[in-house]
């Protein structure tokens, strides 16, 4: 098996897709974090049903926007979490 990389999921277009990524990606083994860029997250039956799936793959997500359901991040913390991440994908 390969090596545990770090992975960054931007969550921006389609906060859905963003969280179904993440909570697959965790099926290799490696660490994933999701941050929540544009706006709060709305709650739709998908999205209620992707945030299950973070909570099943232990994924914490976290915002740059003020959201009731997360914490928020600022920006020095999103620029740490974007150079730690081997690997960093936009939805």
């Amino acid at each position: 098996m390969s090596e545990e990389k770090t992975i960054l999921v931007l969550a921006r277009n389609d906060h859905t897709e963003a969280m179904r990524v993440a909570g697959g990606l965790t099926i290799f083994g490696h660490s994933v974090e999701i941050v929540f860029v544009d706006r709060p997250i709305e709650e739709t039956p998908e999205n209620l049903e992707q945030a299950e799936l973070l909570e099943i793959t232990e994924i914490e997500p976290v915002s740059l926007v003020s959201d009731p359901n997360m914490e928020t991040i600022n920006q020095a913390e999103f620029a740490s979490r974007l150079l730690r991440a081997d690997h960093v994908y936009s939805f």
